[in-house]
């Protein structure tokens, strides 16, 4: 477990319960689970709780052996083809160096027919704290914060990585804070800091007093400032030949003009 995650968990919580109520609604018994990214053991016991058998893996060290799990990244899972029935990935895809390639590996561990939920952090996420770096920093910002993908993008990486079916949509979370050293905080102990292997300079007294500055003047009257987390939540299956495909182009026996005729 990531040391005191529990006192900053409350990203992560939003995003497995939705998960988690996501597959509920999902009339297939998926037996076989393998949850990527686990800062402790609930989305493990949640998934034991439903009768499945699961395994977990997650790209720190702590995490991992807290979860009784394998350290490893998400863009080379140590699982052979065709291993797991369900995958879930939870609060980690967003920095992986070749999300792609992750995308296409998880759906090799697959079975057939099988199914991957994720959610992660996308593009929109904290306008509020990268605006206060910006202005605390002036003219020398540095990058605080990892690059983000949005929804659309999100998609269209799906169906380049073969998944069937793939939806992707999104929410928004506001979280308000009375400073913003808690929000960094926060961020810090949910395990959600820069990700970049070049980090900018440690931000000095100075720097973080006029960042500190600009983000109370968003505050609303009761003194606490709206910050917006953006969550993207993906879902695919296997393909497999059992799964309903589109008719055949050219297969129609009613043509669109003759259906739409006498309509208006």
């Amino acid at each position: 477990m990531i040391a005191r995650f529990a006192d900053h968990d409350f990203l992560y919580r939003a995003m497995l319960e939705e998960l988690l109520d996501r597959l509920a609604d999902v009339q297939r018994d998926l037996p076989e689970a393998l949850v990527i990214g686990c800062p402790d053991d609930s989305p493990k016991a949640a998934l034991e709780a439903m009768g499945k058998r699961v395994a977990c893996i997650d790209p720190g060290f702590l995490a991992a052996r807290g979860a009784n799990g394998v350290q490893g990244d998400e863009d080379a899972l140590p699982f052979a083809n065709d291993s797991f029935d369900l995958i879930i990935a939870c609060g980690t895809l967003d920095s992986v160096n070749d999300l792609p390639g992750a995308l296409i590996l998880i759906r090799r561990i697959l079975r057939p027919d099988g199914l991957m939920l994720a959610a992660f952090t996308g593009a929109g996420s904290l306008p509020r704290l990268k605006a206060a770096l910006l202005a605390g920093e002036g003219d020398r910002p540095g990058q605080h914060i990892h690059p983000q993908i949005d929804v659309r993008a999100a998609g269209d990486l799906l169906s380049r990585a073969g998944f069937a079916m793939p939806v992707a949509d999104g929410e928004t979370l506001v979280v308000r804070y009375g400073d913003m050293l808690r929000l960094m905080r926060d961020l810090r102990g949910m395990g959600a800091g820069n990700r970049l292997a070049e980090q900018p300079p440690l931000l000095n007294r100075e720097t973080l007093a006029r960042a500190g500055a600009h983000f109370a003047q968003a505050a609303d009257a009761d003194g606490r400032t709206a910050e917006q987390m953006a969550i993207v939540y993906l879902s695919g299956w296997k393909p497999d030949a059992s799964q309903a495909a589109p008719a055949r182009r050219g297969s129609a026996t009613v043509s669109l003009a003759a259906a739409l005729k006498g309509k208006g």
